[in-house]
């Protein structure tokens, strides 16, 4: 896949199906979209593309307050190429665009720029000055220019229309174990091992430790079943995200105890992958109940990979 990261390098571009969004959250709707243009495209005998922003378009809005990640930039550029994508138009939104007409924008942008022949879009997709643009828009214009577009209806899951917005609710809400239906993956965060206060080796539960990153959506604190993934092997492990209240005034983190695990990874890159929380985090009197808690939690979140381990091994027979 090529990427490109503004639009003034775009240039002597191959005739394209181009997959219209913001994909935020490169969720199961985004997902079928893209695969739909992947698909036409190939049938054409075109190159398929995306279409979308590395900042999210309401952080410009006045008064609007500002929207978290979902992905991080290149987690975001790695799931578009896995679905067989050519080009990604991955280009910062700025005010130009923003107060761009529509019909400039479709003449100018994603005709004349991205050599456009079919747009793939949601119900909702909304382009060029106070998004006055809409699928409708782009449905007159393709008539006269002579383009395809193809206009994709609500994207349905358990009767949920599936949405970055409701991905968002679920991870901010601590309901992580819903993600994966919605997104075809569990919700995870990355990221550095920092060295924290070792309070977890004293204890007998060494942990890594992340720095909450503040422009992430991040699950609300408590102790969450949790795979880390580390140098490409899936680790089980159990995860607290919080801010440590029992022993003093810290940060909101994640620390991740990896199970039977004794690999130092200060400085190393891991993934937490969320599969379910099972506690709010709780202020305790002293250490010794922190400690006894900590053996709970492991306990639990023993017992919930090894009823998931035998439930994948049963599909597998």
């Amino acid at each position: 896949m090529i990427i490109f990261n503004e639009l003034k390098n775009v240039k002597d571009i191959q005739p394209t199906a181009v997959a219209l969004g913001n994909f935020d959250g490169v969720h199961l709707g985004h997902q079928q979209l893209i695969r739909n243009a992947v698909e036409y495209a190939r049938k054409e005998g075109l190159k398929s593309a995306v279409f979308t922003f590395s900042n999210h378009p309401k952080d410009l809005l006045p008064k609007a307050k500002k929207v978290k990640n979902i992905l991080y930039r290149n987690e975001k550029e790695a799931i578009i190429e896995s679905l067989g994508v050519d080009y990604m138009f991955n280009v910062p939104f700025t005010r130009e665009i923003m107060n761009t007409d529509p019909i400039h924008f479709i003449n100018d942008i994603l005709i004349d720029t991205f050599n456009l022949k079919a747009a793939f879009c949601g119900f909702n997709y909304r382009f060029g000055k106070d998004g006055a643009g809409n699928p409708e828009v782009l449905k007159n214009i393709g008539m006269s220019r002579g383009f395809q577009v193809f206009e994709m209806e609500p994207f349905r899951i358990n009767d949920n229309v599936v949405s970055s917005s409701l991905i968002r609710t679920l991870i901010a809400s601590g309901q992580v174990d819903q993600c994966e239906t919605y997104m075809g993956r569990n919700y995870e965060i990355s990221g550095e091992v920092v060295v924290g206060n070792r309070l977890g080796r004293k204890l007998g539960f060494p942990t890594s430790n992340l720095v909450i990153d503040t422009s992430m959506v991040t699950p609300p604190n408590g102790v969450y079943v949790t795979f880390c993934n580390y140098n490409g092997v899936r680790y089980p492990s159990v995860t607290n995200v919080g801010n440590k209240p029992t022993i003093g005034k810290y940060g909101k983190n994640v620390e991740t105890h990896i199970f039977d695990f004794d690999k130092e990874l200060y400085g190393k890159k891991i993934i937490v992958e969320f599969l379910k929380k099972t506690r709010d985090e709780v202020k305790f009197d002293d250490i010794q109940d922190l400690s006894e808690q900590i053996v709970r939690d492991c306990k639990e979140a023993k017992r919930y990979h090894e009823a998931l381990a035998m439930k994948e091994t049963g599909a597998e027979k």
